[in-house]
């Protein structure tokens, strides 16, 4: 019995251990990102979206100023050429990508990555909207999204993006023959205007036939929902194969010491 007693004991401070060295190594986690396309059907679609974990270091754009190149390169065909190396000029050491392809309403995708939590707690991320010249969701604060604490215990399970959330870059005039997904995309028109907030433009490309072959409908009022980000911890395999091992074990020998006692207490005097 003794020596049953102290395996289970050894047992129990294993899987002790195991569970606050998978704590413990929580700066560095897989995390699971999937987007959604929440809009109405036939509505708006979006191009790839551009994100990055990092330090709150990289500006992307600032409401009421004209966009620099890196939005606009985002805005514009939803290509990011300027936005992700931009990123990595500003914070090395992001963790940066896309979730790729085109996402019409209804579709979802997802990617996964490997997130320093402690040196990038903050997520950025940019994508064109489309049909439009210059339309496009992202994050205006650099530190505006913050995901993980200083424990690396994850802050956010979803960011949520309404019509009313949709930025116009403007850097291109309104003109549906030159706009993404229903026009020429090279054709451009430089408006020179500012970054603001703007959908209802949206609604002029009404009736026009997508890229994607169905007939573009806004249908979309302030508080639409059109998009979804959400976040999730993917379990490392090996830490949870040894817990479940570990567990499995203490709970081997626990019933095989109840087991013992009964038969001790069932056993003649």
């Amino acid at each position: 019995m003794y020596h049953i007693s102290c395996t289970m004991a050894r047992l129990t401070a294993g899987a002790a251990t195991l569970a606050l060295c998978a704590t413990a190594g929580a700066a560095q986690i897989n995390l699971t990102v999937k987007v959604e396309n929440l809009a109405p059907a036939n509505s708006i679609s979006f191009a790839p979206l551009h994100l990055g974990f990092n330090n709150g270091s990289f500006d992307a754009f600032n409401s009421g100023q004209a966009a620099t190149s890196p939005i606009v390169s985002v805005a514009e065909g939803g290509s990011g050429s300027d936005w992700q190396p931009a990123f990595a000029a500003a914070d090395p050491t992001a963790t940066r990508g896309t979730i790729g392809g085109l996402l019409q309403p209804g579709e979802s995708r997802s990617s996964s990555f490997l997130v320093d939590t402690m040196l990038n707690p903050f997520f950025t991320f940019a994508a064109m909207v489309v049909p439009s010249n210059d339309f496009f969701i992202g994050n205006d604060s650099p530190t505006g999204f913050r995901l993980f604490d200083a424990a690396g215990n994850l802050l956010l399970a979803a960011i949520d993006q309404k019509a009313r959330d949709i930025w116009d870059a403007g850097s291109e005039l309104f003109d549906p023959a030159a706009a993404a997904f229903v026009g020429n995309n090279d054709l451009r028109t430089p408006q020179n205007g500012v970054v603001s907030f703007n959908f209802s433009e949206l609604a002029g490309f009404d009736g026009r036939t997508t890229g994607a072959g169905y007939v573009f409908t806004s249908g979309l009022a302030a508080d639409s929902d059109v998009y979804r980000i959400s976040f999730a911890v993917v379990p490392e395999p090996a830490t949870s194969a040894l817990m479940a091992g570990g567990l499995f074990a203490v709970g081997w020998l626990s019933r095989r010491r109840r087991g013992q006692s009964s038969a001790a207490d069932a056993a003649p005097v």
